[in-house]
């Protein structure tokens, strides 16, 4: 393929067109740079020239991407040994339901290794999931260190507070929706 070498003002001419010309759609640096290139013309500093034009158009400062959080350290979650942490998680509600009329299902995993326990659920109460951990984790695992889950309401109840209390379990909630492990 063959480029078409550019001069300085020719190259500057070719960068304002792509970027906002009359087809031109304020790209960034690197999308210019390979527009222009699809079209045939080359030149030693286009990669910075793309970069500067969009660094300077004003309409592309106002309009761009804007970060509205500041970036946070993040905090992963290791287990040292099997069945120390578990993520739990409430799926569904799922439809049509189960023959026995099951819309939900309950599930954990073990952070370590990736054991997975899961019930289904008619409906989920807190007695639900109270029952699950003791059941399912509990008597069968072993008292862990932590249980990570949601924010939702069956997770957050005064019930299942006395029970991570009594047996000294370290509950730790995620954002809603989000908890990663069980995805």
């Amino acid at each position: 393929m063959w480029l078409r070498c550019l001069n300085k003002r020719e190259a500057q001419k070719i960068v304002n067109e792509v970027h906002s010309g009359l087809c031109g759609a304020h790209q960034s640096g690197p999308k210019m740079k390979l527009k222009i290139k699809r079209l045939g013309y080359y030149w030693p500093t286009m990669i910075d020239d793309c970069m500067n034009t969009a660094k300077h158009c004003h309409q592309c400062q106002v309009h761009g991407v804007v970060l509205h959080q500041p970036p946070n350290v993040l905090h992963p979650t290791i287990a040292s040994w099997p069945f120390e942490s578990w993520g739990t998680d409430i799926i569904g509600p799922i439809d049509p339901p189960s023959a026995r009329g099951h819309r939900f299902i309950l599930a954990a995993t073990d952070y370590f290794s990736k054991w997975a326990e899961a019930i289904p659920l008619r409906n989920v109460t807190s007695h639900h999931v109270l029952k699950f951990f003791r059941d399912h984790i509990v008597y069968r695992f072993g008292v862990p260190r932590r249980i990570i889950s949601d924010n939702g309401s069956a997770f957050k109840s005064t019930k299942i507070n006395s029970f991570v209390r009594r047996h000294n379990i370290d509950c730790r909630y995620s954002t809603i929706y989000y908890l990663g492990q069980m995805d």
